[in-house]
């Protein structure tokens, strides 16, 4: 992502070779900028944010518990834990989400 390559040309990482071209850089899955003289041109981008979220729909869970966890059991597993709807699992996995 742009973001990802939106930092301050002291902190660029190197990710190419001498002479790489901007599309084989980022065919490398590398950035490329070359207007600052002196700093890598090809460079490593930023780490992606990513955040846990409970899935919305009951029908995506997947089951992290046991029938008859408790929420308490549940959450000291690092799981989430919602007892609706009937049918589903109670106790289930996050789901990693790209910020």
């Amino acid at each position: 992502a742009r973001c990802q390559c939106k930092m301050e040309p002291k902190e660029r990482r190197n990710c190419g070779y001498p002479g790489i071209t901007a599309e084989q850089c980022r065919k490398a899955g590398c950035c490329f900028n070359s207007s600052v003289p002196g700093v890598p041109w090809c460079f490593s981008p930023k780490p992606k944010k990513v955040r846990k979220v409970c899935p919305a729909d009951p029908h995506a869970r997947i089951n992290c518990g046991f029938p008859g966890i408790t929420a308490k059991e549940c959450e000291k597993k690092g799981c989430c834990f919602r007892s609706h709807p009937a049918g589903v699992p109670w106790c289930f996995y996050h789901r990693v989400v790209e910020e």
